[in-house]
C-alpha cells in the first residue's frame, strides 16, 4: 500500500513538472514572470495589496463563465474591491489587450492553470481569446462579470 501510495505521488509530480515544460509552460511562465509577476510575484499575490493567482485560475476554469472571466481580466483589465479568500482587495489591474496575442495570453493563463490542484489543469486556447478580444469591455464590467459569476459559482 505505501509503495502504491509512493508510486502515484511521484507519478502526479512528475506531471506537474512535464506541464511546466509543455510551450504553453515554458512560454506562460516566461510572459507571466515579465508582465504579472512584478505585480503578483510568484502567484501569491500580496495580501491586501494583489490577490492571489496561484491555485485559483484552474479552479475558475472549471466551468466555460469562468475561462470566459480569466480571459476578460487578462484583456481588459479589472478595477475595484475583490474580497478573495477572506482579504480584501481594491486594486487596479491594467489591460494587457495592447501588448499580449491571444496566443500569449492562453499560454501565461495554462501556465497559471498548472499552478493549482485541477487534473488535468485546464488549457486556454488562441481562439477563445480571440473571440474574446472582438468584444472589449471596460474594466467596470470585468468587475461586474466577476460579481456575477461569483453568485453563480462562488470564486475561490
Amino acid at each position: 500500500m505505501l509503495v502504491r501510495h509512493m508510486h502515484r505521488t511521484v507519478m502526479v509530480c512528475a506531471m506537474v513538472v512535464l506541464a511546466g515544460c509543455t510551450r504553453h509552460g515554458q512560454e506562460g511562465v516566461a510572459r507571466y514572470r515579465t508582465n504579472c509577476g512584478i505585480c503578483h510575484h510568484g502567484g501569491e499575490g500580496m495580501k491586501g495589496e494583489i490577490p492571489p493567482v496561484s491555485g485559483r485560475v484552474d479552479r475558475i476554469a472549471t466551468t466555460a463563465e469562468g475561462r470566459h472571466y480569466l480571459i476578460d481580466v487578462l484583456l481588459n483589465g479589472l478595477n475595484g474591491p475583490l474580497d478573495i479568500q477572506g482579504v480584501h482587495y481594491n486594486f487596479s489591474m491594467p489591460p494587457f489587450r495592447a501588448h499580449l496575442s491571444d496566443e500569449e495570453i492562453a499560454s501565461i493563463l495554462s501556465y497559471l492553470a498548472t499552478r493549482g490542484d485541477t487534473y488535468p489543469a485546464p488549457v486556454f486556447r488562441a481562439d477563445e481569446v480571440a473571440a474574446a478580444r472582438a468584444q472589449p469591455l471596460a474594466s467596470g464590467k470585468v468587475a461586474e462579470e466577476r460579481r456575477h459569476l461569483d453568485a453563480t459559482y462562488p470564486l475561490p
